[in-house]
């Protein structure tokens, strides 16, 4: 019975995975346990978790994994800053220090980590190579394209591969300094985004602008190419040898500094967004069509932190020439940890592989999961007011009609999810139809910015009947797809005419609360297998409302992650102004707490006190 461990860490989101005979048995980001965003520190409680999960111990390992090869890294850090000595002299001392006490040595660091008790193999495989196992593997093809775009891993900054059965083969490589995941990075950061987290808010924002400088970022910043391989022009950008992302050249370019962190968001930044979200699109689409081109295959796996780009996913799905799409989950660093095991157990071990439908990656709900005794146990230790429902059936009944009164329900359910997007085991719910529901959650309850928009989770079996899919299902909330026209609303002249984030006030749709100011959304659809609980909610709400889906947003506030505990989820409720909290079958409504009921490491003052504990993004 063989137990493999994947890791990735040290640089950005950490991560745990473990499989045993084949079959992945945990997997967790170490940032739900520690509650620092996108933690980069050696995971072990994510590690203490995987094996809890499997009963296993450290001794019992046969072989570890990391997600790339830190060799490779450090020689392309130190050929990156002779080539621009002596400029990037303060970054190197930054870097440097980490880099020779600590990312050098990571099978001591590992060994250590594992409290001394493995004495195996430590498998290192390249970066891409874990995005593309982790996009492969687990798919539900026996063969396929692969494509990977991210920022940077040790030299590649994208591929394409091929997978068939139990082997991936990368064929294509695009190297550093030339990257599309760095290039929208720089415009994260221009845009007074934080880079590594803030591009997914870029995205959010694009729709609110319009691509005025998409032809001045080719014709200046990218030369793309017809088989999307493009170079950067990098007097534009100083990621190579500095702490910044853009240049001074780059900020005359575009006629304004970066944007603060907090300063105001004029309608030229939303332009910004909007242009690179184009080119960024551009590229991918040319990429993937260039992938089909070499490979001949009929179905595409995506992975790398570029393939998040929901917007860019959509796009790929209903114009690309592939038939069908495969998007991991934690595409991502964190799902390199998944990779790599995969890649030892597959290629380097050469065990067997057969597909399965939908996939093999089980909902991605591969985190721990807490019992009805064990969450009972911590209400009434914090003195708690609460409703037990006799059975799934009310549960689903009761939540459902909270829901079509206008509450905002946190919900925390089974196994936490693996990856950035809450697909219903650890969500903030509401009714679609809400006209007040975006601007409530964004407020009140996310401590966030007022442009971002939220997700449906809706019927599988309904999905294409509100959103263009092309046919097809979106069980990750990968894929933003286009309203169906049927659900849109005609806008007056003055609703039209609107500009910037005024146009988040608009009621374009049946669902404005999901319906984003393009009329697009970011759909996860619910089928009946992978989370039942879940599932028998939307069809109880959609029984009672006509309704099959709500808003679905992961649960935590704006700098926090993914609530993972009771305790966690509690504390968030308590600390914002959701109105009820469900864990397991526990219904707990805010009306019914005493303002004195927490206590310990619990107590929160004011929702002010909660929210400072966590630097804004």
């Amino acid at each position: 019975m063989p137990a493999i461990l994947g890791l990735s860490a040290f640089y950005h989101d950490s991560a745990a995975a473990l499989m045993v005979d084949g079959q992945v048995i945990a997997a967790a980001q170490e940032e739900r346990f520690t509650r620092k965003k996108h933690d980069p520190d050696f995971p072990a409680n994510a590690i203490q978790y995987c094996l809890q999960e499997s009963g296993l111990t450290e001794a019992d390992i046969d072989y570890v994994g990391f997600y790339d090869k830190p060799f490779m890294k450090f020689e392309r850090l130190l050929e990156t800053y002779l080539s621009y000595a002596p400029v990037g002299f303060r970054s190197f001392t930054k870097a440097m220090p980490l880099w020779l006490k600590q990312k050098l040595h990571l099978p001591r660091e590992i060994r250590r980590g594992l409290k001394g008790q493995y004495k195996k193999r430590i498998v290192f495989t390249e970066h891409h190579e874990s995005h593309a196992a982790s996009a492969f593997f687990p798919s539900p093809f026996e063969e396929a394209a692969i494509v990977t775009l991210d920022g940077v891993g040790e030299w590649a900054t994208a591929s394409i591969g091929v997978g068939t059965g139990n082997q991936i083969r990368l064929t294509h490589e695009l190297h550093f300094p030339h990257s599309i995941g760095l290039l929208y990075s720089a415009f994260t950061y221009y845009c007074g985004f934080r880079v590594n987290s803030g591009e997914y808010k870029l995205m959010g924002l694009a729709p609110y602008g319009e691509p005025k400088y998409a032809d001045l970022i080719r014709e200046h910043l990218i030369d793309i190419k017809p088989d999307g391989s493009f170079r950067l022009d990098m007097s534009y950008f100083n990621y190579c040898q500095g702490l910044t992302m853009t240049s001074e050249k780059f900020h005359r370019l575009f006629g304004l500094p970066p944007r603060t962190a907090e300063g105001a968001m004029n309608q030229k930044y939303m332009d910004l967004a909007a242009s690179i979200q184009q080119v960024t699109e551009e590229v991918m689409l040319k990429v993937v069509a260039y992938a089909q081109y070499v490979t001949g295959k009929s179905n595409l796996c995506l992975a790398g932190g570029v393939a998040l780009n929901c917007v860019g996913n959509g796009r790929i799905l209903r114009e690309g020439p592939f038939e069908d799409v495969w998007i991991q989950p934690a595409s991502g660093d964190a799902g390199g940890a998944l990779g790599v095991a995969q890649f030892i157990w597959y290629q380097l071990l050469e065990n067997q592989r057969s597909t399965q439908i939908p996939d093999q990656q089980s909902g991605s709900l591969l985190g721990p999961a807490y019992s009805p005794e064990y969450v009972k146990e911590f209400l009434q230790q914090q003195d708690v007011t609460f409703t037990e429902c006799a059975n799934d059936q009310a549960l689903s009944e009761e939540v459902a009609g909270l829901l079509e009164s206008g509450n905002v329900v946190g919900w925390m359910q089974g196994r936490m999810e693996f990856g950035p997007r809450a697909l219903g085991a650890r969500s903030i719910l509401g009714d679609a139809r809400s006209r007040e529901m975006q601007a409530t959650i964004n407020m009140k309850i996310k401590f966030r910015e007022s442009f971002r928009p939220f997700a449906p989770a809706v019927l599988e079996e309904q999905a294409n009947d509100y959103f263009d899919l092309d046919g097809k299902v979106s069980p990750y909330m990968l894929l933003v797809a286009p309203i169906n026209g049927e659900h849109r609303l005609p806008l007056s002249q003055e609703d039209a005419d609107k500009l910037g984030v005024e146009q988040r006030e608009v009621i374009r749709s049946t669902l404005p609360a999901i319906t984003h100011v393009d009329y697009s959304a970011r759909v996860q659809s619910v089928g009946k297998d992978v989370n039942p609980r879940f599932r028998q909610l939307l069809e109880a709400f959609y029984e009672s409302s006509g309704s099959p889906m709500v808003v679905n947003t992961s649960f935590n506030i704006r700098g926090e992650p993914i609530v993972c505990t009771p305790e966690d989820a509690f504390r968030c409720f308590m600390g914002t102004n959701m109105d009820v909290l469900v864990i397991d079958r526990f219904v707990i409504r805010k009306s019914e707490q005493d303002s004195h009921s927490e206590s310990g490491e619990l107590e929160v003052e004011t929702q002010q006190e909660y929210i400072s504990q966590f630097p804004l993004d």
